[in-house]
């Protein structure tokens, strides 16, 4: 079908009048274009050319704000995606494929589509294409984090809530769809899409939301099958500085969440690249428990006094020491990412128990000497000074007892050392994702603490002594404690020590907890506005000044809605994790069960086998003696009936013997008379043959001696021949030669005739601008007066004097060409006429003709 009537169905459709195809019917119609197109030997100008026709219809009739025509544009590009390049889907993104993205009404089946598209463009390889596609990746991440909304951005929240519902929905949308796109593709290519990560990495303002894009990326089922490709990726090592060298706590949290989640992945499909990862994996842990809370930048000083930022770069220094980056490293390091709120440091509790699930005797030996482990390891610090000076190896003891002591005692620490679990097969080399999760968690003296009391509960023993404070809904007989609500109408809110600490437990112990009076609304004590003496006038405000604490209140929202939202994430992967291991370990009890009632099965069938196998043995004995006696008889009957055998074969054998002798005989005479007889036959047919050739040859015979003399005058005959032919062939291959230059010389010489022609031409033309050129320089220098307009006179008149005496130089130099070229023609019709004279006057090869030889007999 051409283009052009496919394009005006496809308007018809977009505009919906009376006689337009049904919209299943065009998209029939563009599957068999697409057909069409894939068979043609031109398949590009077909396309292009349909291209060309769509961007005309929807410049002319789509309009965005309608659903129903950007549903049908988007189908009809869908249906083309199997032919359409890379550079097509590009150039179709911001007119068509964007504003989908973004229009949340859409049916979630035409978005699909619109990401399909964008997912096949992504992943093409070819060599025409690699560069587009490359730009286009960058271009789609760049998108994800400057123009989606930023939780992490205080401007990003600000506009965010000035913006309506509407808005809010479209928004969100983008992103979620941006996600999207990103982790399919990173699940179809895993290699492109962290590369693209990694030189984001560079960015210190990005890294919070590559980490939780990182974090979802990990969370998905897909990722096994791409961690072995993280492993070895740089972007890894990315990750890891990030960790050893950025100072703010909600980017550490974030990546050491990541972290925690690529460890038991790592180590079940990459654990060759594990190993060598380990020294700066202790290493992160060292620094995340040396981390120190910062707090706000405006709560360092008195209210009424704006902040000093020497004083606050000195008390920052005195408080978190920060050590200089190497410069070989080129690495930016990011500050606090919330600068109104505290900076609580990260928690390295799951971190430390992960790590010490897989490697229990290598944390030890770290924590008992960190600098001695790393540099005996031959790790390099990514600081200006060695492992000794950075690290504080006192506040790494003694935070390292805290968590040593809420850990159980690991089983290698009794069978291994370090050595041994680094050169050694891992004990956890079979194990399953979920299985090593598992087992890690349940090392914390936590959730050990839970999985005794889940066993207690099922096995009916009392728990009252070791509740942490709250019961579940599961059982009402037990005790449930309230916790006190904060009064927060004055000043200071007034919280017990004991209710502190009940709080703490009940929401770490991930233990059953109800939550009283849940409301949807944030507190009006939240935001507490200062009291102010009635005589004194509150103080003005700028139009677009936002009051401290009003930031403050936002920082603290932004940041913690952020780690709870990793920790959601984190959440999700770990229940999922666990659901798995929760199947593994009923699988193992369901065969577990039926393993031993088969065991049992098979124990009652061996006690029947053994009483059938006593029985048959009794009946084995006896039938055994009564072979035994038959075997007797057996005997001595077959060795009577053997003598006889052996009598007549003796004698048998001397009658074949005889036999065979005679045979032999008879044969070799008949042999020997039939070869006599052959041999007597040609012996006669020889001697008539050679008397017969005798008398045919003997008169040719006698002959001989006159053909030998006959042969050699023809011999010498035809050397002359060949010499003769040889210079024949010789000259006729020089007047070809001749004949060629001739050629090549007259047609030089008509190139010649046409270049001298076409000089004089230009010549001609030539004399006549510089006529023109006189006349309208005389011309201007009468209508041209003042110093201006004389100074550029004269400037035109030399711009003239130098362009003829250009055109006069060329002229001449025309002329001198003309003269030469005329004196080569000459020549050559002189040398035409000499090779005319010598190939009339030259003659051929004349000889007589040869004689016969028979002539000579």
């Amino acid at each position: 079908m051409p283009t052009s009537i496919l394009a005006r169905q496809v308007r018809a459709v977009l505009e919906c009048v009376p006689d337009a195809p049904h919209f299943h019917e065009l998209l029939s119609l563009i599957d068999d274009f697409v057909h069409e197109c894939s068979s043609s030997p031109e398949p590009e100008v077909m396309l292009f050319r349909l291209e060309e026709d769509l961007q005309k219809v929807h410049d002319e009739v789509v309009d965005h704000s309608s659903l129903y025509q950007t549903e049908v544009f988007l189908a009809v590009l869908y249906h083309l995606g199997p032919i359409l390049p890379p550079t097509s889907v590009i150039s179709w993104f911001d007119i068509v494929l964007r504003p989908a993205l973004r229009e949340p009404k859409l049916p979630t089946l035409v978005v699909n589509h619109a990401k399909e598209l964008i997912i096949s463009a992504l992943q093409k390889v070819e060599e025409a294409y690699l560069e587009k596609v490359g730009e286009f990746r960058r271009r789609l991440l760049d998108l994800y984090l400057l123009d989606a909304f930023n939780e992490g951005s205080g401007s990003d929240v600000l506009e965010w809530a000035e913006l309506d519902e509407e808005q809010r929905e479209k928004r969100a949308h983008w992103k979620w769809n941006l996600e999207d796109i990103l982790l399919k593709f990173g699940t179809e290519r895993p290699q492109d899409l962290m590369t693209e990560l990694h030189i984001h990495f560079a960015n210190p303002t990005s890294r919070l939301q590559l980490f939780m894009l990182l974090n979802l990326y990990t969370s998905s089922p897909s990722f096994d099958t791409s961690s072995a490709v993280l492993a070895a990726h740089p972007l890894m090592r990315s990750v890891l500085l990030s960790l050893l060298l950025d100072t703010s706590s909600t980017v550490c949290t974030a990546g050491l969440t990541l972290i925690v989640k690529l460890l038991p992945v790592l180590a079940v499909h990459a654990r060759n690249d594990l190993k060598p990862m380990l020294p700066k994996l202790l290493a992160v842990l060292a620094r995340i428990m040396c981390w120190k809370e910062r707090p706000p930048s405006d709560s360092r000083g008195p209210a009424d006094e704006p902040p000093d930022p020497e004083f606050e770069r000195e008390l920052e220094s005195e408080t978190n020491r920060l050590i200089p980056i190497r410069p070989d490293l080129e690495w930016e390091r990011l500050q606090l990412t919330f600068n109104a709120t505290t900076s609580h440091p990260p928690s390295p509790r799951p971190y430390f128990s992960i790590l010490y699930y897989l490697y229990p005797s290598n944390v030890l030996q770290f924590l008992s000497g960190p600098a001695h482990y790393l540099m005996s390891t031959n790790t390099r610090s990514p600081y200006t000074m060695d492992w000794d000076k950075a690290l504080a190896q006192d506040e790494i003891r003694r935070k390292s007892e805290h968590l040593i002591r809420e850990h159980v005692c690991h089983p290698l620490l009794i069978w291994r050392d370090a050595a041994a679990e680094v050169s050694e097969h891992e004990f956890w080399a079979r194990y399953s994702v979920a299985r090593i999760t598992s087992e890690a968690e349940m090392l914390d003296v936590r959730n050990s603490a839970l999985g005794i009391l889940a066993h207690c509960r099922d096995s009916g023993f009392p728990t009252e002594s070791i509740e942490p404070g709250s019961a579940g809904e599961e059982n009402p007989d037990l005790p449930v404690h309230l916790i006190r609500s904060i009064d927060l109408s004055s000043e200071k809110a007034s919280i017990s020590l004991q209710d502190m600490i009940s709080t703490t437990i009940a929401l770490k112990s991930n233990m059953d907890v109800d939550v009283v009076k849940p409301t949807s609304q944030w507190p009006r004590d939240l935001f507490p506005v200062p009291a102010q003496d009635s005589s004194e006038e509150p103080p003005p405000h700028s139009s677009g000044e936002i009051p401290s604490q009003v930031i403050r209140v936002i920082s603290e929202l932004q940041r913690e809605l952020l780690l709870l939202r990793n920790e959601l994430n984190f959440e999700v992967w770990l229940s999922r994790e666990n659901v798995k291991h929760i199947g593994r370990l009923y699988q193992d009890r369901v065969l577990t069960r039926s393993a031993e009632a088969e065991r049992q099965g098979l124990y009652n069938k061996l006690r029947n086998y053994r009483a059938q196998v006593i029985s048959l043995e009794a009946e084995l004995r006896e039938h055994k003696q009564q072979a035994s006696s038959a075997k007797n008889k057996y005997a001595d009957w077959n060795t009577e009936l053997q003598k006889k055998l052996k009598e007549f074969r003796e004698e048998k054998k001397a009658w074949l013997s005889e036999a065979a002798s005679l045979r032999s005989a008879e044969k070799e005479a008949q042999a020997l008379f039939a070869a006599q007889g052959k041999l007597l036959a040609e012996a006669s047919k020889e001697v008539f043959e050679l008397r017969t050739q005798k008398k045919e040859t003997q008169h040719k015979i006698d002959r001989l001696k006159d053909y030998e003399r006959q042969i050699e005058q023809h011999i010498k005959m035809q050397q002359l021949w060949d010499k003769d032919f040889v210079k024949f062939n010789e000259r006729g291959e020089e007047m070809m030669l001749m004949h060629n230059q001739y050629q090549q010389m007259k047609l030089q010489l008509e190139s010649f005739e046409k270049t001298m022609a076409e000089m004089e031409d230009a010549a001609r033309v030539q004399r006549r601008r510089i006529q023109s050129l006189e006349a309208q320089l005389t011309q201007a220098q009468a209508l041209r007066q003042g110093t201006q307009a004389k100074h550029r006179a004269e400037i035109e008149i030399a711009t003239f004097s130098a362009e003829k005496a250009a055109l006069m130089d060329q002229n001449k130099r025309l002329k001198d060409e003309n003269v030469e070229l005329k004196d080569e023609v000459e020549e050559m019709r002189a040398m035409l006429e000499v090779l005319k004279g010598q190939h009339s006057g030259r003659k051929g090869l004349v000889s007589e003709p040869r004689a016969s030889p028979v002539q000579f007999v």
